[in-house]
């Protein structure tokens, strides 16, 4: 049996190569022995110990967010399997390839009182893409064994028309657990995967453009770039020839300087001339929408025509405001566009939104300048800033992706990316571990101190992982983002402090220092850029700590947003 275990699992890790995985997460445990003995022994894959399945899955995450392929997680049956749900679903809701590998104990050993024995079938439920139980190898045909782990990879890749996501592979092992593997059943000739499936390119099609020419021609386009867009560049050559203005997230790669490049739209809209005064007449939503309410309640209240464009025909639409959908890579169908469409926008329409654009910058620019000590929406700029060009920015969600969104100045040379599939918190640190060895370049990622609780186990072995990573921690003592909400006007000061605003009194720096890493103090916006640029110069990992006061905070924000308004009103 030993020998059957061990064989069925290098076939298995075979495949995993011949199919493109380059990496694998490995958390320690007895059942997944053979497994965890094969991964090690194949040169082809890097193998990336660590001691918590939550974290690990997390880092497993952000290898494929930054990679594009999957990567695979290995876990020990029972809880230890449970511990991949967050970012199982993370990876189902932003649509990042990933390999969920739980290792089980076989049939006979469920529902016995064994102990490490729980139900793993369909353990994630409808967020994977794609679930097989593989059935002990002593049972199963060699012959199937390729076949298995090809049709893994390929639906967690998302090929074929479906999205990418999350695949769970349940992997029942009876003892002995260690053993010597004997020949492998065959492979495809050349070291080819024993499935390949043709997938689409993305390209709209002529029936779509058509008419998508015809809808925009002369007309007030505004295109909402959230998400991740395939081909930026096509995006904005297109809306730079027709006039057209770009509300940029961050993370779409769209937010660089150029005319039509609206970084402030969460500030503009929120004057009330302004936001009546821009309205369009047909919207282009690419993709997943960016962080801002002010910016979605404005477009749920446009009598315009709203299309929705996305390459895997995802439907991003909580207003319930979309007219139609295009299923297309969303710079492929710009450019299409672009070339059938001989009229642009109205003269002045791109010219209105620069020069809102333009206020709104410089207004923030100068309070923030006039401003002593660290601030929120100071640190996410000056983070971003801070960055060498083929830099990689993480940044968690709550505060800091909606600071980054609204605050930040449009630069080329850094990719931003962000757990923006279900919003969650947790694992932020992980993600970005994985994202610093996906790329080999120097990796920054933005959290709040919460988020930072919440994945410490991130930092279990990282100051020996081969990575340039900098944690900059917005250190405000709690959950910052609740004070924004009603809650905190609505409640008693006790009451909120107690349930929403959750004090935690952690010195962070000891805790960094628990782990090996050196932490670095910035005490106000200067000292934050700088140490940043301290932490990629030195290499390897150390955290920045920017400490803020959360009723400042709110106070700051509403300064920026009077200063915005002053500015419009003046313009």
């Amino acid at each position: 049996m030993g020998e059957r275990n061990a064989t069925f699992c290098a076939t298995f890790v075979d495949e995993l190569a011949r199919a493109g995985v380059t990496d694998a997460v490995v958390c320690p445990g007895s059942r997944s022995t053979p497994m965890a003995l094969a991964l090690a022994a194949d040169a082809r894959l890097r193998v990336h110990v660590h001691h918590d399945e939550r974290a690990g899955a997390f880092l497993a995450l952000g290898l494929g967010l930054a990679a594009g392929r999957p990567a695979a997680v290995l876990t020990t049956s029972g809880t230890a399997a449970v511990e991949l749900h967050p970012a199982v679903v993370e990876a189902h809701h932003a649509r990042v390839p990933l390999l969920a590998l739980t290792a089980d104990r076989p049939a006979e050993l469920r529902d016995v009182g064994a102990p490490q024995t729980i139900d793993q079938t369909r353990l994630f439920g409808s967020a994977v893409r794609w679930f097989a139980d593989a059935g002990p190898p002593d049972g199963s045909d060699p012959s199937t064994w390729r076949s298995l782990v090809a049709r893994a990879v390929l639906e967690a890749s998302g090929t074929g028309g479906a999205p990418p996501g999350p695949v769970q592979v349940n992997l029942p092992f009876r003892e002995p657990l260690v053993g010597v593997a004997g020949p492998l059943p065959d492979g495809r000739p050349a070291g080819r995967p024993w499935l390949r499936r043709p997938g689409g390119d993305g390209s709209p099609c002529a029936a779509d453009v058509d008419a998508l020419a015809a809808a925009v021609a002369g007309r007030r386009v505004l295109v909402v770039a959230g998400g991740a867009v395939g081909d930026p560049a096509a995006v904005l050559a297109a809306s730079d020839r027709l006039r057209w203005p770009v509300v940029a997230d961050p993370r779409s790669g769209c937010r660089v300087p150029g005319e039509q490049v609206v970084a402030h739209a969460d500030a503009v809209l929120r004057h009330p001339g302004r936001a009546e005064a821009l309205r369009p007449e047909v919207v282009l939503r690419l993709g997943p929408p960016p962080a801002s309410k002010v910016l979605a309640r404005w477009l749920a209240g446009l009598d315009a025509w709203q299309v929705g464009v996305d390459a895997w025909g995802g439907v991003f639409d909580p207003e319930g405001v979309l007219d139609s959908l295009v299923v297309a890579e969303p710079g492929a169908l710009l450019a299409d566009v672009a070339a059938a469409v001989g009229d642009g926008a109205p003269d002045g329409w791109l010219r209105s939104w620069a020069t809102a654009d333009a206020s709104a910058a410089s207004a923030i620019g100068e309070a923030l300048a006039g401003r002593d000590g660290t601030t929120e929406p100071g640190v996410a700029r000056n983070v971003l800033a801070a960055l060498p060009d083929g830099a990689s920015l993480v940044v968690s969600s709550s505060m800091p992706v909606r600071d980054l969104e609204w605050y930040g100045v449009p630069r080329e040379g850094v990719r931003v990316l962000a757990n923006r599939g279900a919003n969650g918190i947790d694992g932020v640190v992980s993600t970005a571990v994985g994202v610093a060895l996906a790329t080999g370049g120097p990796t920054a990622v933005l959290v709040g101190d919460v988020a930072f609780l919440h994945d410490v186990n991130a930092l279990l072995g990282l100051v020996q992982r081969p990575v340039d990573l900098t944690v900059v921690v917005v250190d405000n003592r709690g959950g910052g983002i609740f004070s924004f909400l009603p809650q905190a006007t609505a409640l008693p000061r006790h009451r909120f402090e107690q349930l929403f605003g959750t004090p935690h009194d952690v010195e962070l720096a000891p805790l960094a220092a628990a782990h090996g890493l050196l932490t670095l103090e910035a005490h106000d916006a200067d000292g934050v850029a700088q140490a940043v640029q301290a932490s990629v110069a030195a290499g390897g990992v150390r955290l920045v700590v920017a400490r803020t006061d959360r009723a400042e905070n709110v106070a700051v924000h509403d300064e920026l947003h009077a200063a915005v308004a002053t500015a419009l009103d003046a313009g």
